[in-house]
């Protein structure tokens, strides 16, 4: 393969299009979650707490699926406790394991960012692609995900 050839790969141009397409869309999903004084880690944290089981994660499963460090999740559960958003409950059955719990006033917050999230998500995302494209990306993107951060599979115990 010439030099040309190696700069002219389609496997970087898929990544560079992936990477552009990431950033686009948080420019333009951004003013909705910034509206009601969240940042980007703190919705996707709320919204992957509101869509588990009780809603309540084990910290690690949350830290896993915010790709956060073990420090940097603990740091983003006492900001949204702080702000009554969520609260950390001590697991029972082993008192040295915590779960991050959505509570109610977080449950509002979602309520009310959501309509124009979703909206936005609708406008800049979702609503550019056919369902067959959108069901075919799903699935792509799930495929990628499953095969480089399994751990971010969603665990019911």
């Amino acid at each position: 393969m010439d030099e040309f050839d190696l700069f002219d790969d389609p496997r970087l141009t898929a990544m560079g299009l992936l990477y552009e397409a990431h950033a686009g869309l948080l420019t333009k999903l951004e003013p909705t979650w910034k509206t009601s004084g969240l940042s980007g880690l703190d919705l996707n944290a709320l919204l992957r707490l509101s869509r588990s089981p009780q809603r309540r994660l084990r910290m690690t499963d949350l830290a896993t699926q915010t790709s956060l460090s073990t420090s940097g999740v603990t740091r983003l559960v006492d900001r949204l406790s702080a702000a009554g958003l969520v609260e950390r409950v001590l697991d029972p059955a082993d008192r040295r394991s915590a779960r991050a719990v959505l509570t109610d006033a977080g449950v509002r917050r979602l309520e009310q960012v959501l309509p124009d999230y979703l909206d936005a998500i609708q406008r800049w995302f979702t609503g550019l692609l056919t369902p067959e494209q959108l069901d075919a990306l799903t699935a792509a993107l799930r495929i990628v995900r499953d095969a480089t951060n399994p751990d971010a599979i969603a665990h019911t115990d």
